[in-house]
């Protein structure tokens, strides 16, 4: 019993450990990579167990403020190769090992 409250202490001092945006490569400009940043980290606080709506989210604002063609992928041990319009590309990570990654072809 106190296992899993030791257990559940220590996932929850994680997750608040690694709740901030950590990107891990970026060619976007400034302005754009922050409200790119911003809008993945409320999409995936707001649909914290359904990555699926939070990509759409992502994918659908993106193209209302910057064109269309946008892609989004959320989720966990994943890997990719993509090609992509330079300056449209962003991979992060938001609470601890959910991974995010956003960019532009047309």
């Amino acid at each position: 019993m106190a296992e899993t409250a030791d257990n559940k202490k220590e996932e929850a001092d994680y997750k608040r450990l690694h709740s901030f945006p950590l990107i891990r490569h970026t060619d976007m400009p400034e302005e754009m990579r922050v409200e790119t940043m911003e809008l993945c980290v409320t999409a995936c606080e707001k649909f914290a167990t359904n990555n699926e709506s939070a990509a759409k989210m992502i994918k659908e604002s993106m193209d209302k403020k910057f064109g269309s063609s946008w892609h989004v992928v959320i989720g966990e041990g994943f890997g990719f190769e993509v090609t992509h319009e330079v300056k449209n590309l962003l991979y992060m990570f938001f609470g601890g090992s959910l991974a995010v990654c956003v960019w532009k072809c047309s």
